[in-house]
C-alpha cells in the first residue's frame, strides 16, 4: 500500500456504508423510528407506547384517541417528514393504533 492511497478509518467507513444499499436501508429504518421522536417532540412521545418499523409501514400504538385522530389527519405530512429525516424513501405508510 503507497502512502498516497491512504485514508482514515472513518473515511474507509463512511464509504463503506455509503456504497452498501442494505446497511444504508437499515440505517434508515432505525432513523425512521427514532424520527418519531425526535420530530413530534416530549409531549406526544409521552403518549406512545410502541413504535416499530416492518415491510416500509410505521406501526405507532398510541395510549390517546385524540391524538391518534390529530394524526391520522396530518399522516401524509408526516411520511413525507419522516422519509426526509431518513435520508431516504422507507416510509409507505403509517399505521397509528
Amino acid at each position: 500500500m503507497n502512502k498516497r492511497d491512504t485514508q482514515s478509518i472513518g473515511a474507509a467507513l463512511s464509504d463503506f456504508f455509503e456504497n452498501n444499499t442494505f446497511f444504508r436501508l437499515k440505517f434508515a429504518e432505525h432513523r425512521v423510528v427514532r424520527g418519531w421522536y425526535d420530530l413530534l417532540g416530549d409531549s406526544v412521545a409521552s403518549y406512545t407506547r410502541n413504535v416499530y418499523y416492518r415491510n416500509d409501514v410505521l406501526h405507532v400504538q398510541l395510549s390517546s384517541s385524540v391524538l391518534r385522530a390529530e394524526l391520522q389527519m396530518h399522516k401524509e405530512d408526516l411520511i413525507k417528514r419522516l422519509n426526509e429525516y431518513a435520508g431516504m424513501s422507507v416510509i409507505r405508510d403509517i399505521v397509528l393504533r
